[in-house]
């Protein structure tokens, strides 16, 4: 079946205006048209469309307040608008970019600049679109490998956040560190592929059954794949290396120090303190203090001795996103 052409909403009070935009884009798209700004919002809010194309000066309404209002409205505040307008003062740009336009045609307009930017701009919204459906198998793939675990969402959602800003806080970029955010979810898919009699054993593993309990970080390595995705790519890495230690003696590759990956050196020390101070079957919650000091203990140890000196600063941001996903 043939997904139908983005449909567009044109608007202006001059009939000739709309008439020049249709025959440019009646080809590519399907169209609306509105000749006032109370029409625009009536046909936005019962079938909102891909891309808005507003004239600014119109009487009753400008076109100025018709963005405000559909920026202030969630429903609608995702829709690109583009300005056409014979105003081309830089400052009129200005107010229309600061009223929540993502463009600016200046009349009489130019066919091929049309087309240009619209197909540009609806660019933009489908790459948005496929960007967040994708964080959002990620983050229902981390919720799958808690149903066989003994963890909640809350967990997964506290630790990527500790995970991003002690990130910040070792320097990295924003971009870097939203990256991180997004893949940490994804530390523990590996659990899937584990037994339930041994993840869900409520006494200690033997020693057969902490070699099976191990190869989950390889199993989740193999689980996201190669791909050529940064954010895949830094998932992908947690999931392998997040119980590497310090001093080597962690797995599956026993690496040491500096040999293992950053982003596994940050979510190891958020894992690990999410996971102290939550309830679970096993176990009371500790206090951030307590857990705080296990991390300090362990710099040098378990933990990047530098990353672990920078968590304990960030204790104040550690409560409050403690305090914001809560179980």
């Amino acid at each position: 079946m043939t997904e139908p052409n983005p449909l567009l909403l044109l608007v202006d009070d001059e009939p000739n205006n709309l008439q020049v935009l249709r025959h440019i884009l009646q080809e590519h798209y399907r169209l609306q048209f509105a000749r006032d700004g109370e029409k625009a919002l009536q046909l936005v809010s019962q079938a909102p469309p891909a891309l808005i194309l507003l004239d600014v000066m119109m009487p009753n309404m400008t076109g100025l307040e018709v963005c405000r209002r559909l920026k202030g409205d969630p429903a609608t505040a995702n829709i690109p608008v583009i300005f056409v307008t014979a105003l081309s003062d830089s400052n009129d740009e200005a107010e229309g970019f600061a009223a929540g336009a993502v463009d600016y045609i200046t009349k009489p307009v130019s066919p091929p600049i049309v087309l240009a930017r619209v197909k540009t701009h609806l660019s933009l919204v489908r790459a948005d679109e496929l960007r967040n459906t994708r964080l959002e198998i990620i983050r229902r793939l981390g919720r799958a490998a808690e149903f066989k675990d003994n963890e909640t969402g809350m967990h997964v959602i506290r630790m990527s956040h500790y995970a991003q800003k002690l990130a910040l806080a070792a320097g990295q970029s924003t971009h870097w560190a939203e990256e991180l955010l997004h893949a940490a979810p994804m530390h523990d898919i590996g659990k899937i592929g584990i037994p339930d009699a041994i993840l869900r054993k409520p006494a200690k593993l033997d020693p057969a059954e902490w070699q099976i309990m191990q190869t989950h970080a390889e199993i989740g390595a193999r689980i996201i794949g190669e791909d050529r995705s940064t954010l895949l790519q830094i998932a992908r890495t947690i999931a392998l290396s997040h119980h590497e230690r310090w001093d080597g003696k962690g797995y599956p590759q026993g690496l040491a120090g500096e040999a293992i990956p950053l982003a596994a050196r940050i979510v190891a020390i958020a894992d690990v303190f999410d996971a102290l101070t939550s309830v679970r079957p096993y176990k009371a919650a500790w206090t951030v203090e307590d857990a705080l000091a296990h991390i300090a203990a362990q710099a040098g140890q378990h933990f990047d001795p530098a990353l672990a000196a920078l968590f304990l600063t960030l204790e104040p941001e550690l409560r409050a996103i403690q305090a914001s996903w809560r179980d």
